[in-house]
């Protein structure tokens, strides 16, 4: 594999985008329309600044800077696809508009493209007959700050060629992931099996008005010893993700969505990316 393209430029996006290029490979990276490519390019630059602050290897003297070089942006679909060896979906939780894409992509990308989703909930046989490729189609998902929670979890089909597998799993180290093989399909493979339900737990008692984020997050990193709560967690994936997920879940998630909708949202505060989430950025220490 040699040329990469990403669909969705978001947070999480954005991270593969460029952790690929960073890693050498040369990509396009796809959103709708030229504002969010231009988001999409203040993000390429933030995350040069962040890996050089971080001390990601190689990141300085230039490094990082290069990467943002082997980035192409568009927001033609059938441009993106054109010449790709490997397609990774990375828009917004809703199986609509990701069958919508995959049945575009279709017809666009070469045979022999392989095409990957990011879904964080959804399962990947839900959109296998949409590609018209399931063989040569799975899961490779991704932790946010890729960079450093560098897991890639990959989780085929029952029509998954095998060889197809093999070769995701062997580009995910290639861009200097943790390959995580998953045996069979699991709504939110493994990070998310875990992290949802806890995740789900804090915006609970949110909702039910046993407590607010803030004692809520005190309480977990105090009595575990845990870097960050549920509620700063939700920040930093993004509060419109989280909203997505939660307003498909039950009766206490859809509450928590219309909350997230009309509190954050509606206000232009989706967490760490805009500045403003339940918290405002950057935080004291």
């Amino acid at each position: 594999m040699k040329n990469i393209t990403v669909l969705g430029t978001g947070v999480l996006g954005s991270q593969i985008a460029f952790q690929t290029a960073f890693h050498g490979f040369d990509v396009v990276a796809y959103d709708i329309d030229q504002a969010a490519l231009d988001r999409a390019a203040e993000r390429f630059d933030a995350l040069a600044a962040r890996y050089v602050a971080d001390g990601v290897e190689n990141a300085a003297g230039g490094g990082a800077e290069a990467a943002i070089a082997r980035i192409r942006l568009t927001s033609e679909l059938t441009d993106a696809a054109a010449a790709a060896d490997l397609i990774i979906e990375a828009v917004p939780e809703n199986l609509e508009l990701k069958q919508s894409i995959y049945r575009t992509l279709a017809d666009a990308a070469p045979e022999t493209t392989i095409f990957a989703t990011n879904s964080s909930t959804l399962l990947p046989s839900a959109l296998a007959a949409s590609t018209g490729r399931p063989d040569r189609f799975l899961a490779l998902h991704f932790a946010n700050e890729i960079w450093s929670h560098n897991t890639a979890e990959v989780m085929g089909t029952p029509e998954t060629d095998p060889a197809v597998y093999d070769a995701v799993v062997a580009f995910a180290a290639e861009i200097g992931m943790v390959p995580i093989p998953i045996k069979k399909e699991k709504a939110g493979y493994l990070l998310n099996s875990m992290l949802v339900p806890f995740l789900e737990a804090g915006a609970g008692l949110l909702v039910d008005g046993i407590a607010d984020p803030e004692a809520i997050d005190a309480t977990w990193r105090i009595g575990t010893g845990a870097p960050a709560g549920p509620f700063e967690i939700y920040d930093v994936v993004g509060l419109t993700t989280a909203y997505n997920i939660s307003r498909m879940g039950g009766e206490k998630q859809q509450r928590f969505a219309q909350l997230l909708k009309e509190q954050y949202i509606d206000k232009g505060k989706l967490g760490v990316s805009t500045g403003e989430g339940f918290y405002t950025y950057p935080r004291a220490n």
